[in-house]
């Protein structure tokens, strides 16, 4: 197929939040364009979209509508054609996707790890007894809580900026990020942090990586994005979406995934949690590349076969 390029006159737009991470993202997957094709920046067109989960910040997701909150509007935007592709954080995406779109295309992933930022302490192990921790990660909370049942935990959302003025504040005394997110933003070395080790908290799916939608029947988008993906990515992916997809049900859960390369072969870790963090479930499997979705999917089931009855019935 011959790709026909955009140009200054007809760029191609790229839909992104607004965020500065989200803009970040939108940059990376400009500049890779631009270095795949010998293309100018003015061939590209940087569409700032809002999303519901971007205007409302005071309360927690699961009240208003979950994941879906950071991409319905976009997605709409590129079920028109008012954009041509849309960059999203894949660690925001459900896992159901409208029809006419597919998400394909994964850029190499940065660090999976979340950061512990407290403006006093170095680790959650240095939290005093009964400290108000900031987080507004279903995950995150329960990991937390199972670990030290002591702590209150407070809703905490906004960007890095936003979350480091709470902490000045005293709104709270340390909070998380995801170290993907310090890292693309440059500003790992201007944010108190320590980075915690997967095995001490498991990360969300996807955490880390960055997927770029795109319409199902644009061909000649997709010529261009095939020159930009990622295969270890995608492969990693397919295990810990598929491992998502067979959990996640119609409500938000505190859900943990991390699948590795090791060769030919995928290593993954999942586990379940308890929303007040009093138990959790935890599994890990090997299986062949070409066997990553059945993988994830077989895992899920192994948790779900561990877990009572009534471990999910908060969220009907």
């Amino acid at each position: 197929m011959t790709i026909v390029l955009p140009t200054p006159t007809t760029p191609l737009k790229i839909g992104t939040r607004g965020s500065p991470l989200a803009l970040a993202q939108a940059h990376e997957t400009r500049r890779r364009l631009m270095i795949a094709f010998d293309l100018p920046q003015d061939a590209f067109k940087i569409c700032v979209i809002k999303t519901t989960g971007d205007r409302i910040l005071d309360r927690p997701l699961k009240e208003i509508g979950g994941k879906g909150l950071f991409t319905r509007e976009i997605e709409e935007d590129l079920l028109s054609g008012k954009i041509d592709i849309a960059v999203h954080s894949m660690k925001d995406m459900p896992v159901d996707q409208p029809g006419g779109l597919l998400l394909d295309t994964y850029l190499p992933r940065e660090d999976v790890n979340d950061a512990f930022v407290s403006l006093q302490m170095q680790s959650v192990s240095d939290l005093p007894q009964g400290a108000v921790v900031g987080t507004s990660s279903l995950r995150r909370k329960a990991q937390l809580l199972n670990r030290r049942p002591d702590l209150q935990i407070v809703e905490f959302r906004g960007n890095v900026q936003t979350r480091l003025k709470k902490l000045q504040d005293g709104v709270a005394q340390a909070t998380f990020l995801a170290m993907a997110g310090l890292k693309r933003l440059h500003v790992q070395n201007d944010v108190p942090h320590a980075a915690i080790p997967s095995d001490v908290m498991l990360p969300a799916v996807a955490q880390g990586a960055i997927g770029i939608e795109r319409r199902a029947d644009d061909n000649q988008t997709a010529a261009m994005l095939e020159t930009i993906h990622d295969t270890p990515t995608g492969q990693r992916l397919a295990a810990e979406r598929a491992f998502l997809a067979a959990l996640d049900g119609s409500c938000e859960t505190p859900i943990a995934g991390l699948a590795v390369l090791n060769g030919k072969t995928l290593h993954l870790q999942g586990e379940i949690l308890r929303t007040d963090g009093s138990e959790r479930i935890y599994d890990q499997s090997t299986a062949p590349i070409e066997d990553a979705a059945e993988m994830g999917k077989a895992l899920a089931h192994d948790l779900l076969s561990q877990a009572a009855p009534d471990f999910f019935d908060w969220c009907t």
